[in-house]
């Protein structure tokens, strides 16, 4: 079994468009080529910053009903 294999059988996580992978070196990428990949991160930063705020929504929700 390979290391990034799930022991549950689950598929691994996809990478970000484009093969983005974070500390990968970026020496031979044409400037355009680091905007694009700058775009894709923001995008994916902004994913995550929503799905956070849904998950501390739904926390508190459950917390103001499990308090009363």
């Amino acid at each position: 079994m390979a290391m990034e294999d799930d022991i549950f059988g689950a598929p691994p996580r996809p990478k970000l468009p484009g093969g983005h992978e974070v500390g990968s070196d970026v020496s031979t990428l044409s400037e355009a080529e680091l905007e694009e990949r700058m775009d894709l991160l923001k995008a994916e930063i902004e994913r995550l910053r929503t799905a956070l705020d849904a998950k501390r929504a739904s926390r508190t929700a459950a917390d103001a009903f499990f308090k009363k």
